[in-house]
């Protein structure tokens, strides 16, 4: 699961510039029909292609950071992803406004691949992880450039259903993705995880690409086209990302070299997170600074916690790469299933408890999946815990974009969908950077156990490493669900 994750299919919470005028709509044709068959397909495959690099990866991870004897950068090989994407979704929707979503969705592909070819090709951590960072700059202008394009392409009748088919694009995935990567890993090899699924880029391209070309290409007006980029957000988000970035490295380093770095990057965040999201965030000002703060605690915690998972079930409990993918695999089902229940009509009084009672979930499962470090504990626990914490997210990131509209006026929306992505996404970054610290200080960078062998006794990173990653983060996610209890602006009472 990423913060990049198209599965909230209620709203598109990333930073949209001014959408072109919605297309006439004279027909019912839907999503499939003739008019839209070609792009539907096009972008969904986009979509399915993004979110089955995102669970293949997780399973193929523990064995590529073993054998590229980079297990105490782990962390940084997910936060490295985050920490571009930042950049690029600032950037990518402004390119968006100015010359329409082919271009950055071109590029974003583009730079997706390339990511991954270089992550396959990698042959040490650092290279990895530079392939991740470019991959990174590939999501972020991709996630966005979609969105625009459903806002441009389709009439409002319809994008309902695509939204939804974005959701969807993820359940399939979820469940068959862990086991084809560790099918893949254990019989080819974790890098042909990375590269193969560019050769399957070409599809989406051949097919979405002349379809958008035809229907939301150009500036959104007359005027967006001769506007010039906003430098003031795009050195934010750009101090956002190096920021962030030399934290993590800081925390990876753990010496007192590092606090030079690390003071760097706090210089650059403080200015561009109170620059980039609602004034009272950090303090969680009841209404929209709330909701904003809780969309990044609740990814932050969840996203740093489950990047770990398949990692503690490889060298602690001797389970191969595919067993220890498919632990996350229901997740994907239930996350819908919580994604589907917030969006009852029924519900809607009850949003704010929907918050709460979702970060209480999170906080189980996180407390609940370290418990495999106890042998006698059977290992499917992680894989109950993360459907239960799963089912809290789709209501929490869902409810999230929804209260987000809500508080927001029209002219607002795109600012504040963009913060509200930036919070998700830093959180992850910057939560993750704490974690991989703590693991690395704790043990955590022995090399790990092999499938068939117990982590511990076969000199594997120490158990208390990975406590020291879930405890935390439980901690955090307890701290989403007091938030939860703030995100009521106070005019409503």
């Amino acid at each position: 699961m990423t913060a990049l994750d198209p599965r909230d299919a209620d709203v598109a919470a990333a930073p949209l510039p001014a959408p072109a005028p919605a297309p006439a709509d004279d027909s019912t044709e839907g999503v499939l029909g003739r008019t839209y068959r070609a792009l539907s397909i096009g972008i969904v495959s986009v979509v399915l292609l993004i979110a089955f690099e995102a669970t293949a990866v997780g399973t193929a991870m523990p064995v590529a950071a073993r054998e590229l004897h980079g297990v105490p950068l782990y962390a940084f090989a997910f936060s490295a992803y985050f920490t571009t994407s930042l950049f690029a979704m600032v950037f990518s929707g402004q390119w968006a406004d100015r010359s329409g979503p082919l271009g950055p969705l071109a590029a974003g592909i583009s730079a997706f691949a390339v990511g991954l070819l270089l992550s396959g090709a990698a042959t040490g951590m650092w290279m990895f992880i530079a392939g991740r960072a470019v991959q990174g700059l590939g999501g972020g202008l991709v996630i966005v450039a979609l969105y625009v394009v459903v806002g441009r392409a389709y009439p409002e009748r319809v994008r309902p259903a695509i939204m939804a088919a974005f959701a969807a694009g993820w359940v399939v995935p979820s469940v068959v993705g862990p086991l084809v990567s560790g099918a893949v890993t254990e019989n080819l090899g974790w890098r042909w995880v990375f590269v193969g699924i560019p050769v399957l880029i070409v599809f989406p391209l051949a097919l979405a690409l002349p379809a958008i070309r035809r229907r939301a290409s150009g500036p959104a007006d007359e005027a967006a086209g001769t506007k010039p980029f906003d430098r003031r957000r795009i050195r934010l988000a750009l101090g956002i990302s190096v920021g962030a970035g030399l934290l993590q490295y800081a925390g990876q380093e753990l010496n007192w070299f590092a606090l030079l770095p690390a003071a760097a990057g706090v210089a650059l965040l403080v200015p561009a997170v109170r620059g980039l999201l609602p004034t009272g965030t950090v303090r969680a000002v009841r209404g929209l600074p709330a909701v904003v703060l809780l969309r990044g605690v609740s990814a932050g915690s969840f996203i740093a916690a489950e990047s770990f998972v398949p990692l503690m079930l490889v060298t602690q409990r001797g389970l191969s790469p595919t067993m220890a993918g498919l632990s996350l695999a229901a997740g994907g089902l239930t996350w819908a299933l919580g994604s589907f229940l917030q969006s009852r009509p029924r519900m809607e009084v009850h949003r704010e408890r929907l918050l709460l009672v979702g970060m209480l979930l999170v906080t189980a499962a996180i407390l609940a999946a370290p418990s495999v470090l106890i042998h006698s504990v059977p290992a499917w626990t992680v894989a109950v815990a993360w459907a239960v914490g799963c089912f809290g997210m789709g209501m929490v990131i869902a409810s999230t974009s929804v209260m987000m509209l809500k508080l927001s006026t029209p002219q607002e929306a795109g600012a504040n969908s963009a913060a509200l992505q930036i919070s998700d996404g830093l959180s992850n970054v910057l939560l993750l950077a704490i974690g991989g610290a703590a693991f690395a200080a704790l043990g955590g960078g022995a090399v790990g156990a092999v499938h068939g062998t117990v982590g511990a006794g076969a000199g594997g990173s120490h158990p208390g490493a990975f406590a020291a990653v879930f405890l935390p983060m439980a901690g955090v996610a307890l701290v989403g669900a007091w938030v939860a209890t703030r995100v009521r602006a106070p005019h409503a009472g």
